[in-house]
């Protein structure tokens, strides 16, 4: 069986945009593309190419764990995101969100230690007064507010900083970049910049670490960079994944969370109600990561060798995207996948994505939500927004989903 184009000539472009009407959901045109009996299809991206795009739950959970395909940016194949990350794919060095097999292992044996799920439960008491003090600040200050200063983006920034060893006064530098590194429209010369920039401060923090080290993941890097097992220019992409990828995603499904449920008022009254039934609370975090599935352009793969897959031949040096908002929206995997329903079980979501490069920090931001979700509207309850749905700014120019500003009123 092969793959035909449309009548047009060509395969139906990715990402399809967004819904006016509902901008919470997936784009219409992806999930038109659910079949059952077609669990892959041929899609266009933005350089022309015509990649392999996997909608299917099943399917992904198959093909993310199957070792033909590689997460290796320099491969021949891989369905870059964008153009920076074309230009640069060659000149990126190993690390663990770009190796596989028992590379990829290496790097990831290093971190698990850190993010454990008992070890981030440690940590609930503190999120819980970080959490308090915020929303104290935001009742003290201005009404209307913007919930991305006020609660969205302090509460991961403060908890990453403190796990890896950054100083939280230089979150306005690091904000800044992680919005660069996750545009989609920025050009190759802002992305060296803001990486260089990145790593420079980042190597920085950890040699000031091997010489007066700490209870941090910088200093543990620092540690092993000082033992030989890291190089120092593998030490330093490390903490830059982590310091981007640990506040910025977790910050956007607060913001973007928080208005989906004001959206909801009936779910909301629920939450508000069950807020303290821990196994509630966790129901909801589920379901809602699901429903909006953040890292709305991942997963993407190169094929190293030919794959018989759904009736189809995928050929070594080809490209595949599994869409996880596809897959978190597959209606075998979750009946009515429109409804937002708190109460449901919805753990098996590809939100953290699926197979050996799942996010390394999904526990921290599982508890951050938890946390949040919880606390939020139970001590504001008459939280609203401060203006139209039609009006807010969507991240569809971002590699993570999310609402560019959320004012809030109560």
């Amino acid at each position: 069986m092969t793959e035909t184009a449309t009548d047009s000539g060509r395969f139906p472009d990715f990402p399809a945009p967004r819904s006016g009407n509902n901008p919470f959901e997936p784009p219409p045109g992806l999930l038109e593309m659910h079949d059952p009996d077609k669990p892959i299809r041929r899609v266009t991206i933005w350089d022309g190419t015509t990649p392999w795009l996997v909608t299917s739950h099943a399917a992904q959970r198959t093909l993310l764990m199957d070792p033909r395909l590689s997460a290796g940016i320099g491969k021949p194949g891989y369905p870059h995101t964008t153009e920076a990350m074309k230009a640069h794919a060659a000149e990126m060095r190993p690390s663990i969100n770009n190796t596989d097999g028992p590379e990829h292992a290496r790097w990831r044996r290093m971190l698990t230690s850190s993010f454990t799920r008992h070890r981030m439960e440690k940590l609930r008491p503190e999120i819980q007064q970080i959490t308090d003090d915020l929303i104290d600040k935001m009742l003290a200050g201005p009404n209307p507010t913007e919930l991305n200063e006020a609660l969205s983006l302090p509460l991961p920034s403060l908890m990453i900083c403190a796990l890896l060893g950054v100083p939280y006064e230089d979150h306005d530098f690091f904000q800044e970049h992680a919005g660069v590194v996750n545009a989609v429209n920025k050009t190759p010369e802002e992305s060296a910049a803001t990486n260089a920039a990145l790593l420079k401060y980042i190597g920085g923090l950890i040699e000031k670490k091997m010489d007066d080290p700490q209870e941090d993941v910088l200093s543990d890097l620092g540690a092993r960079v000082k033992e030989g097992v890291l190089k120092m220019d593998e030490a330093a992409p490390l903490g830059h994944i982590l310091l981007v990828a640990g506040h910025d995603t977790s910050a956007n499904m607060i913001t973007l969370g928080t208005a989906l449920l004001l959206q909801h008022p009936e779910q909301l009254a629920a939450l508000r109600e069950h807020s303290d039934d821990p196994k509630y609370v966790v129901n909801a975090v589920e379901e809602l990561l699901r429903y909006l599935t953040i890292p709305h352009l991942l997963a993407r793969r190169a094929v190293a060798e030919d794959i018989e897959f759904g009736g189809e031949t995928i050929r070594a040096g080809e490209g595949i995207i599994a869409s996880l908002p596809a897959a978190n929206w597959d209606a075998d995997a979750f009946p009515e996948p429109g409804v937002l329903e708190l109460a449901r079980t919805a753990s098996h979501h590809h939100a953290f994505g699926w197979g050996p490069h799942q996010c390394v920090g999904q526990q921290l931001a599982r508890i951050e939500l938890h946390v949040v979700f919880s606390t939020l509207f139970r001590r504001i309850p008459t939280l609203r927004l401060a203006t139209s749905v039609a009006e807010l700014r969507f991240k569809e120019d971002s590699q993570a989903y999310g609402i560019y500003e959320l004012p809030v009123a109560w």
